[in-house]
């Protein structure tokens, strides 16, 4: 039998397509499968405008024996339709049959003697009106997947209404030879010889009951046809009472019917729940579930849930986002990350489509328009949810955003701003005056007639930031505060920079003024009167301060710290508290209360009592530093200050 040359470039074509397009090479039972189910599709549509074909859709079924002891005899009952796989350990063969539409000579040639010449693509442009066709393939090169773990193989194919078969038969880029065979029914039979184990690669384990089955759980899961196969279990025989007998039964091994193809009103919340957990392995279910049908540029089926906390790992560098991308019911990457944009990372769930084709690789997927496309739809789609469940449940989404907020924060100072209008609505952030979480909206919306910034304090709780004295004087012009607790909140902020025209104000930052025409007149005059004695006080701190001044912005305390420029002093604790992070200082101000006592004993001691005023200098900045929650740059010392002060 005359050997003929692969065409369209065949040794480069094909050693690209087994290196670098399946780059998995279990992939290969998943396109044999589908190729298989396309076969039975085939036969059924063909059925419906061919009057000699009589079949029932209901009868087809994909089965799967496993043979251990010798390859298994074909003998398919055309009325029974299944996909059947056989496995003989001694030959190292695979057998893949299906008694689908079968080949001709000349279909054989075409689709096999030609990479990437897709028989499946040509029927689906051959009928395009067919509403029931769900034909996987389109690209043609599948079938060649066998080729990764196959030193040679055969497909015996006899086409439905043809008396002749015919044997392809190939050991890879050096080309195929085509015969005359002995099949008895229509269909299609593959081949596998499997390649020699080595130390690297272990081919025999795809002989094995058990991968099989994984195999078929894993990608092959919702084909629509029942995937069967024949297993062994052992049984107590009848009449004993320890001994044991060795039976086979046959076991549907795939769900079939998927739960995002079902209608939405045709399932139950248990049902969800119940598929949720099981499949992305929570113990709890979900906070909501997103399940919709989009059609238009990009057809496809979504099934999406918003866990309702945090998995353990879901913060470390570890963690791998993204949605399980399937085409027609078969799975092709099971984390596709480009469906999802960072800051909805948290986000579980599937999305099946035609518009992909199973063959493609992970590198062409990322940049595929319909996966860009569709992602664009997810985005929108998880957008409103949010957005639901913070108008209609809003301790639902208090929930939400404790676990997942600094994800959300993340996408606004994480872009440098850039993609802060696409989650804006969705902070929120804890108001001093309704002791609740409150949008950015509703604090503008609330906010004073006369007050013209979005005032915000920085702590680690609420409870000490309501304790800090820059707090007091805001609160007593009575104007809302946002507590600002996460370490994400001050840089999502400051990539915020406005909103609703209004800027951000730090109520710790030196430059915060409240004060009226005539309070400013009063406090500059009495800063200039005391200059030289703040002079001192810096040259005493030294460089551990820029500036000390007389406030205010005080009521009951006697000093505090305020922050010049972009880092505040909460900034500087989260930066100098990430690893590997280099150290910032931030600029700081001393400001002493204008109506505190502490202020006259100070101007008493500049005139009186130089060694007692360098003491009480250094005391007041601890405390400030204290205040702040920053540490003491020498315990020691100012306990030894705070002894000396005590004992006069």
């Amino acid at each position: 039998m005359k050997k003929k040359e692969f065409k369209a470039e065949s040794k480069k074509l094909m050693d690209l397509m087994i290196n670098s397009i399946y780059t998995n090479k279990e992939i290969f039972l998943r396109e044999l499968i589908s190729n298989a189910s396309d076969a039975i599709d085939k036969l059924y549509y063909k059925s419906l405008t061919d009057k000699k074909i009589k079949l029932n859709k209901d009868d087809f079924k994909i089965r799967i024996d496993v043979d251990k002891i010798k390859r298994c005899t074909l003998d398919i009952n055309p009325a029974d339709f299944k996909i059947f796989i056989s496995v003989n350990k001694s030959d190292r063969t695979i057998t893949i049959s299906d008694n689908g539409i079968g080949m001709n000579e000349e279909e054989l040639d075409k689709s096999l003697g030609t990479i990437a010449e897709s028989g499946s693509l040509r029927f689906k442009e051959e009928n395009p009106d067919s509403k029931d066709s769900e034909i996987i393939g389109q690209f043609g090169v599948g079938f060649y997947s066998a080729f990764m773990v196959s030193k040679k193989v055969e497909v015996i194919s006899k086409k439905i209404g043809s008396d002749d078969s015919y044997i392809w038969t190939s050991e890879g880029v050096e080309g195929y030879t085509i015969g005359k065979a002995t099949k008895k029914e229509n269909g299609t039979d593959i081949i596998l010889y499997l390649k020699d184990d080595t130390e690297d690669e272990k081919y025999s384990d795809f002989m094995e009951e058990y991968t099989i089955r994984n195999l078929i759980k894993k990608y092959s899961d919702y084909i629509k046809y029942p995937i069967m196969m024949e297993v062994e279990n052992s049984r107590l025989k009848e009449g004993t009472k320890d001994e044991y007998e060795t039976y086979t039964e046959v076991q549907t091994l795939n769900s079939m019917k998927p739960l995002w193809k079902k209608d939405k009103k045709d399932i139950s919340e248990e049902e969800y729940n119940n598929f949720y957990t099981s499949k992305f392995s929570d113990y709890e279910k979900p906070l909501k579930v997103i399940h919709y049908n989009a059609e238009g540029l990009e057809n496809y089926k979504a099934l999406l849930f918003i866990p309702s906390h945090a998995p353990f790992d879901y913060y470390y560098k570890e963690y791998k986002k993204g949605l399980e991308l399937y085409t027609n019911g078969v799975l092709i990457m099971d984390k596709c990350e480009k469906l999802l944009p960072d800051y909805y990372s948290f986000v579980k769930g599937v999305v099946d489509t035609d518009d992909i084709p199973l063959n493609i690789s992970r590198e062409t997927l990322q940049n595929d328009r319909h996966v860009l496309g569709i992602a664009k739809g997810i985005e929108t789609k998880i957008h409103s949810a949010l957005i639901e469940l913070l108008t209609k449940n809003f301790e639902g989404y208090k929930k939400f955003f404790k676990d997942f907020g600094n994800q959300i924060k993340f996408g606004i100072y994480g872009s440098y701003g850039i993609n802060k209008d696409k989650v804006l609505d969705l902070l929120i952030f804890y108001s001093s005056k309704k002791k609740d979480f409150i949008t950015l909206k509703e604090y503008v919306d609330s906010m004073k007639n006369d007050q013209k910034e979005i005032y915000y304090a920085c702590g680690e709780t609420v409870e000490k930031i309501d304790l800090l004295p820059q707090v007091e004087m805001v609160k007593e012009k009575d104007f809302d505060i946002l507590y600002l607790t996460d370490y994400a909140d001050e840089f999502t902020i400051g990539a915020i920079n406005t909103f609703m025209e209004k800027t951000f104000k730090n109520v710790c930052d030196s430059s915060l003024d409240l004060d009226t025409k005539d309070e400013k007149e009063e406090l500059s005059k009495l800063n200039e009167e005391s200059k030289d004695m703040l002079s001192k006080m810096k040259d005493i701190l030294k460089d551990k301060v820029s500036d000390v001044k007389i406030t205010d912005k005080l009521k009951n305390h006697p000093v505090c710290l305020t922050s010049n420029g972009a880092i505040s002093t909460q900034m500087e604790k989260v930066i100098n508290a990430m690893p590997n992070s280099e150290k910032v200082s931030s600029s700081l101000t001393l400001e002493i209360n204008d109506s505190h006592p502490i202020l006259a004993k100070l101007k008493d001691l500049y005139k009186d009592d130089e060694k007692q005023f360098e003491k009480y200098t250094k005391v007041l900045y601890a405390q400030s530093k204290l205040i702040e929650g920053l540490p003491i740059d020498n315990p020691t010392e100012l306990s030894n200050l705070v002894c000396d002060l005590l004992s006069k």
